[in-house]
């Protein structure tokens, strides 16, 4: 690792701390550096809120060694007037020479525009230092922009036997779910919950489960619930539609909003998820986390339309029941917690 990719490498580290904050902003990741040494270094913490590069910047007592200094960031600066002014113009301002740049930003807005002004201004920059982790740092942003869609996870819990639940169409609401995870694997999903904008189940999944979808397990923003229900079987009693959260609910029906929750009608003889997405997208919504049930994500599985899928694999056998999703996917990397297995996965392109 050369020094460039050192401090890159910090950079990213700092990003990542604002995973599920920074919404519609991408995550970024600043440090300066003076003579081989770290003066100051910052990160966006929440969209609205000064950029790495201003928190950075204000770290530094001795504003004349700035001059001498190489500026990191994982992100090319913005360029553009938003919620805060253009970071391009504030290092240009501090007077930085050198300017080290992980990826191009996609935003159109954007878009090479904060280099082409560094440049103009006499400034030396470095492009392209751990640009593949620098965009997968941002690849719901990145989706975002470049696809017009959401980032999409596809999450679900399978017994050893490869099936989702024990009960093939519908169980007795007297009767308790079956968990097949532990309760440490239960915290994982739950902080999943708060690095996404929103999460997503079938209608079956909400009858049969009654989840709430919340963070309640972890410490952080509750993410926008979406439930496709064509005919609106849910109850306004399911703790789907509790105050918690925000909930969108696709449907065929014209339906008034009550409390915190909102329809959308949708045409249900065509193709549902391109619908879905596109309201998504309107909406601003980065990335989305499916969590079921079964018929749902063999949807988004048969569309094409996942960017990746986290699987539990659980000790437990369950011998009959719901089989798990089809798929084909690149096994990226597996961990164990406790004696349950998850798996990561990417599509085979």
């Amino acid at each position: 690792m050369n020094i460039h990719e050192k401090y890159m490498k910090r950079c990213l580290d700092l990003a990542k701390n604002g995973l599920g904050q920074t919404y519609p902003n991408p995550m970024v990741g600043r440090v300066i550096v003076h003579k081989d040494k770290i003066i100051a270094e910052g990160w966006h913490q929440r969209a609205g809120q000064a950029h790495a590069e201003v928190n950075a910047i204000n770290q530094i007592k001795d504003q004349s060694l700035i001059k001498h200094a190489t500026l990191y960031v994982s992100l090319e600066p913005c360029s553009h007037y938003g919620k805060t002014p253009p970071c391009a113009d504030l290092i240009i301002d501090k007077g930085f020479k050198k300017i080290v740049i992980g990826s191009i930003d996609p935003f159109a807005k954007v878009k090479g525009k904060g280099i082409q002004k560094l440049m103009a201004k006499g400034c030396e920059v470095v492009l392209g230092v751990l640009e593949d982790e620098c965009l997968d740092l941002n690849k719901r942003f990145i989706m975002f922009h470049t696809h017009k869609r959401p980032y999409i996870i596809l999450k679900w819990v399978e017994s050893q036997d490869g099936f989702l639940s024990p009960f093939e169409f519908c169980r007795d609401q007297n009767q308790a779910p079956v968990w097949l995870t532990n309760t440490y694997s239960k915290q994982r999903v739950h902080q999943w919950r708060s690095q996404e904008q929103a999460i997503l189940v079938g209608t079956h999944t909400a009858l049969m489960d009654n989840p709430a979808l919340t963070t309640r397990l972890w410490k952080g923003q509750n993410p926008l619930r979406i439930v496709i229900d064509k005919n609106l079987k849910i109850p306004k009693t399911s703790k789907i539609f509790s105050n918690e959260a925000q909930t969108l609910v696709f449907t065929s029906r014209q339906e008034s909003d009550f409390k915190t929750t909102t329809f959308c009608q949708i045409d249900f003889k065509q193709p549902i998820l391109p619908q879905l997405l596109n309201e998504l997208h309107k909406r601003n919504i980065q990335s989305l986390l499916v969590e079921g049930g079964r018929v749902t994500l063999q949807e988004f599985i048969n569309a094409d339309l996942w960017d990746e899928a986290r699987v539990f694999k659980s000790p437990k056998q369950l011998k009959l029941g719901t089989k798990s999703p089809i798929f084909k996917g690149q096994l990226i990397k597996s961990e164990r917690i406790v004696e349950d297995e998850l798996k990561f996965f990417k599509p085979i392109k």
